[in-house]
């Protein structure tokens, strides 16, 4: 965040790959570039660690059914928050294994992280790193393989678990749900709405706005999963940024919710006139910042490797996107690039 002008991210168009010489196989020659480099290398080694571990970690019940004790539902049961750890030490002990790691781990409530960045209501979240994606699409040839890949994500579950309370309600609100777009087995938010469930975070709610009209005899029969039907509300219609429209979410959805709720919203309609104010409204209205546990937001802004995929959707520098992202962190809501 100190050295966006030097990294060249105020340019009308900028690269995110430079930054990983590792993997482009491009190298340069100065001390703060090289420095940068060497970390980054470290980071890529502790997140393919991370992801090994999420990969392995079995599966847990809906944690709503042990957060409380059995016949006193006013005496909450954070114990089984203790399950979710990947790690018997914690995330703390997989970034970074290192000098710091001994001297990290004696306090395990400290913010200060050399490679994870922290936001109160949800713990450790992964850096705001340029490509916005993964940045294995920087490895010659790969960019189509790891495209939509949420390989770069971090999420802190043991740390989301602790603020939940008995009477917690789980809320989903996907702004851009087309179920079909991505030509994949599983698509970018299922496999998050799996993710989330193997850490036994179950969604109450899944609020899908798609402005694009589906059948929904294809939506419920065919592209949503058996499993989400219970939940599911599909809603299709676009999306406004107009503050206090009944289609705007943040409004009529976000908004009747609690602080004692878990929110997560994914922002990803490809129209960035709608899209940048209601990031805006997040990072300027007081009133959501304590109501958001997790924020995902495909920024289409002038990446030079994503030109080809976003082109006249692109608006904005990448300094304005990391900015913006970093400001809406700072509020509390932990911001994520969604691929």
């Amino acid at each position: 965040m100190d050295n966006l002008d030097k990294l060249g991210y105020n340019m009308s168009i900028s690269s995110g790959c430079t930054i990983y010489p590792f993997l482009t196989g491009k190298s340069t020659d100065t001390d703060f570039a090289n420095n940068l480099h060497e970390n980054l290398e470290s980071y890529d080694m502790y997140l393919e660690e991370y992801n090994n571990s999420t990969q392995e970690f079995k599966p847990v019940p809906d944690l709503m059914k042990s957060i409380f004790f059995e016949n006193d539902i006013n005496t909450i049961n954070h114990d089984v928050c203790d399950t979710l750890r990947i790690h018997p030490e914690g995330l703390r002990a997989i970034f970074p294994k290192s000098k710091e790691s001994k001297e990290l781990l004696q306090k395990p409530h400290d913010r200060e992280h050399p490679f994870l960045s922290y936001t109160s209501k949800s713990g450790f979240v992964e850096p705001l790193l340029p490509p916005m994606r993964s940045h294995k699409i920087c490895k010659p040839n790969n960019i189509n393989a790891k495209l939509m890949s949420l390989d770069y994500l971090v999420h802190d579950f043991e740390h989301m678990c602790r603020s939940l309370k008995p009477t917690s309600r789980k809320i989903f609100i996907d702004m851009g749900a087309a179920l079909d777009f991505h030509q994949k087995s599983t698509v970018p938010v299922v496999e998050l709405l799996n993710l989330y469930e193997k850490f036994g975070f179950i969604f109450d709610h899944i609020y899908g706005f798609e402005m694009k009209f589906k059948e929904p005899s294809d939506v419920f029969q065919k592209q949503l999963p058996e499993k989400f039907l219970s939940s599911y509300h599909w809603i299709n219609v676009g999306i406004t940024h107009e503050e206090g429209h009944r289609l705007n979410p943040l409004h009529s959805i976000l908004s009747k919710f609690t602080e004692e709720d878990f929110v997560v919203i994914k922002l990803d309609i490809d129209t960035s006139f709608i899209e940048v104010p209601l990031a805006r409204q997040l990072l300027e209205n007081p009133a959501y910042h304590h109501l958001i546990d997790q924020f995902y937001f495909e920024h289409h802004v002038n990446l030079a490797e994503l030109e080809p995929y976003w082109r006249s959707s692109m608006n904005g520098t990448v300094k304005e996107s990391l900015e913006l992202f970093h400001g809406i962190r700072e509020k509390g809501i932990p911001s994520h690039y969604w691929p």
